[in-house]
């Protein structure tokens, strides 16, 4: 399994996507470049060159039309796929921790943080009203006191937002009126990441107490756990296969306490029913921040600490491989 390097980021990877087809990877990092890749040999296909602090969250649309960037510029930016041309620019607050498209792309959602002052909000925007994008004036903006907005996800049919927070809460939020339709806590720290599975059916959660969790979609009934000795940075749902890709670490600012020598850093791979571990792929130099699997199933990516993003394709053992329960 020969990793593809994708070097094109400086600082730390914060968010990698697939495109729908899976064609195209972006990817964003603290040093304010959004790059583009050709998923099928790493190759470079272009940056979108505009923000002017760290990228925290990326999303593209079904078409592949749009891309949408959030920021700690204090900005969310709208981008034409094809050309990199920005399409639109929505200033708030503070920093824009959290972005997507709804199914339709139509519809973008994107959560500012709390700080100097300000508290979390998620907010609404239809695209097909250009009137709201020249004011800034969201159709819903949902304030979170409590805690913040860590992670997000577009539920299935474009109705509600599933939001993982900081406290370890998961929060599905109506697109149509903004109120808390469910509410769950079954993790007890912070929520990195939040990842659907391919048909929508299902959610996996990764937090920094060291598990990761299924959950239902529409009913946010907890189905699975999968449990590591490490914070778990972001989860991954295979599309073709009942299996799960976590990737993790410790936090940043704890990687000088412990030695390079034990792999602390590979991406770790769980059978999705019996909850167990069966493989580690090893590679970054440093906590992993996000894994994705491509849409058909047959490689996936992970965005490091290290600035670098890894595109695996799995050998065909992998395929044909039955887990002994």
């Amino acid at each position: 399994m020969r990793p593809i390097l994708l070097q094109g980021h400086e600082r730390s990877i914060t968010q990698i996507k697939y495109n729908r087809e899976g064609d195209l990877l972006f990817s964003v990092a603290k040093d304010t470049v959004v790059n583009v890749w050709y998923s099928v040999n790493g190759e470079r296909l272009g940056t979108y060159n505009g923000h002017t602090g760290a990228v925290w969250c990326v999303d593209v649309d079904w078409d592949t039309k749009n891309v949408l960037t959030g920021s700690a510029d204090n900005t969310c930016r709208l981008w034409d796929c094809q050309t990199g041309k920005q399409l639109a620019q929505l200033k708030t607050n503070s920093a824009v921790r959290t972005c997507g498209f709804d199914f339709s792309g139509n519809i973008i959602m994107f959560s500012t943080d709390k700080q100097m002052g300000y508290q979390c909000f998620l907010s609404f925007f239809d695209l097909r009203d250009p009137q709201q994008i020249e004011d800034n004036q969201p159709y819903i903006s949902v304030p979170c006191n409590e805690s913040k907005i860590t992670s997000t996800v577009w539920g299935p049919l474009g109705e509600f937002v599933i939001a993982g927070h900081e406290n370890g809460e998961i929060n599905q939020f109506s697109a149509k009126s903004g109120d808390v339709l469910k509410k769950v806590k079954e993790h007890t720290k912070q929520i990195n990441d939040i990842q659907t599975a391919v048909d929508l059916t299902m959610v996996i959660t990764a937090s920094k107490d060291n598990t990761a969790k299924l959950f239902d979609s529409m009913t946010l009934d907890h189905i699975k756990t999968f449990k590591t000795e490490r914070p778990v940075n972001s989860a991954a749902i295979s599309p073709i296969m009942d299996h799960v890709v976590m990737g993790g670490g410790q936090e940043a600012m704890e990687v000088t306490t412990t030695s390079t020598r034990i792999g602390k850093f590979e991406a770790r791979f769980f059978h999705a029913a019996y909850e167990e571990e069966f493989g580690r792929v090893k590679g970054h130099f440093g906590p992993i921040n996000c894994v994705a699997f491509h849409p058909d199933g047959k490689s996936y990516s992970s965005g490091g600490e290290d600035g670098y993003v890894r595109i695996h394709y799995f050998d065909p053992q992998y395929f044909e491989f039955e887990f002994e329960g």
